[in-house]
C-alpha cells in the first residue's frame, strides 16, 4: 500500500443516544449544520433585500419537508423503482437509508413554488437566494457522505486517494465526496459574492441559472470518478447521476436565456417610457 494515501477510518456514529438506543450520526449532524446555517443566511438575505424576515421560518419548514420527501422518493424512483411495488413501507419508515440529490432538487423546486404562491413572492427572485444556501448545504451533506464512507470514488493511485478501511478495503479510491463538497463550498462563495455585489442590478434568474449549469455540470463530470450506486448502471453508457444531471444543465441554460430576454424587454420598455415622459414634459413646458 502506498504510504502517501489517506487512511480513512472515521466512525460514522458519534455516540448512541441513551434510552432509545439510536446512534447520532455525523451525516445527520452535517445535514443539521447545513440547514441551520442556511436559515441564518436566508434571514440575512431577507433583511438586506427589505423582505419580511419572519417569512424565513415558514420557508425553512417548506424546504425541509420538501427536501426530505424529494430526496427519499427520488432515490427509489431513480435507483430502486421496484420497491414501490415490493416493499413500499421501506420508503417512509426508518432508517431512511438512501437519499437522491436530484430528487431533493425536484422537491425543493416544488416546495418553493408552493411557498411563493402562498406568500406572494416572485419565484425566480426567491430561487436566486435559495440556491446560494443550497450550495452550502450540499457541501455539508457531501462531507457527511465522506464521514459515512459512502458514495465512494473509483480506485486510484493518486497520492490524495482515500483508503476506506470501514468498507473492508485496503486500496485507495478517489474521494469523490470531497471533490463535490469542495466544489459546493466554492460555488456557495461565488454565488454569495454575485448576490452581494450585483443584487441591485442583476435580473431574476441569473444566480439560479448559473447554479444549475455549474452544479450539475460538475456532477456530470465527477460521476466519472465515482462508483455506480446500483448494479443496473453498469450496463449504461452514462450512469443515472449523469443522465439526471443533463436536464438540469439544459434548464439552467434556458433560464439564463429566458431571464435575460425578459430583463432586456423590461429595460427597453422602461427606456421608451422614460423617453415618452421626457417628450411630454418638453411639450408641456413649450406651452
Amino acid at each position: 500500500m502506498n504510504l502517501s494515501y489517506i487512511i480513512w477510518n472515521v466512525d460514522p456514529d458519534i455516540f448512541i443516544i441513551p434510552g432509545i438506543d439510536w446512534p447520532l450520526k455525523w451525516y445527520g449532524v452535517m445535514w443539521l449544520v447545513g440547514f441551520v446555517v442556511s436559515q441564518q443566511l436566508m434571514f440575512h438575505f431577507f433583511k438586506k433585500d427589505g423582505k419580511k424576515a419572519e417569512d424565513v421560518e415558514s420557508l425553512t419548514l417548506y424546504i425541509f419537508i420538501a427536501t426530505i420527501i424529494g430526496a427519499r422518493f427520488g432515490h427509489f424512483l431513480f435507483y430502486e423503482p421496484s420497491t414501490f411495488l415490493t416493499d413500499p413501507l421501506q420508503i417512509i419508515l426508518p432508517p431512511y437509508a438512501g437519499l437522491a440529490s436530484h430528487g431533493a432538487a425536484i422537491g425543493i423546486l416544488t416546495g418553493l413554488y408552493l411557498f411563493c404562491r402562498n406568500k406572494n413572492y416572485n419565484y425566480f427572485w426567491m430561487l436566486d437566494r435559495l440556491v446560494i444556501v443550497v450550495a452550502f448545504t450540499g457541501g455539508c451533506i457531501r462531507v457527511g457522505n465522506l464521514l459515512n464512507s459512502e458514495i465512494v470514488g473509483t480506485p486510484t493511485d493518486v497520492p490524495w486517494g482515500f483508503v476506506f478501511v470501514r468498507n473492508g478495503e485496503d486500496f485507495a479510491r478517489h474521494p469523490a465526496q470531497l471533490y463535490e463538497g469542495i466544489f459546493c463550498f466554492i460555488l456557495f462563495t461565488v454565488l454569495f459574492l454575485i448576490w452581494k455585489n450585483r443584487k441591485a442590478v442583476m435580473y431574476n434568474g441569473l444566480i439560479f441559472g448559473i447554479f444549475l449549469i455549474t452544479l450539475f455540470g460538475q456532477r456530470f463530470f465527477v460521476e466519472f470518478f465515482k462508483e455506480n450506486q446500483e448494479a443496473f448502471e453498469d450496463q449504461l453508457a452514462l450512469n443515472m447521476g449523469q443522465v439526471l444531471s443533463i436536464p438540469f444543465v439544459l434548464i439552467g441554460i434556458f433560464v439564463l436565456y429566458w431571464s435575460y430576454k425578459v430583463k432586456s424587454r423590461t429595460s427597453t420598455f422602461r427606456l421608451e417610457e422614460v423617453k415618452s415622459n421626457s417628450k411630454a414634459k418638453k411639450v408641456t413646458n413649450a406651452k
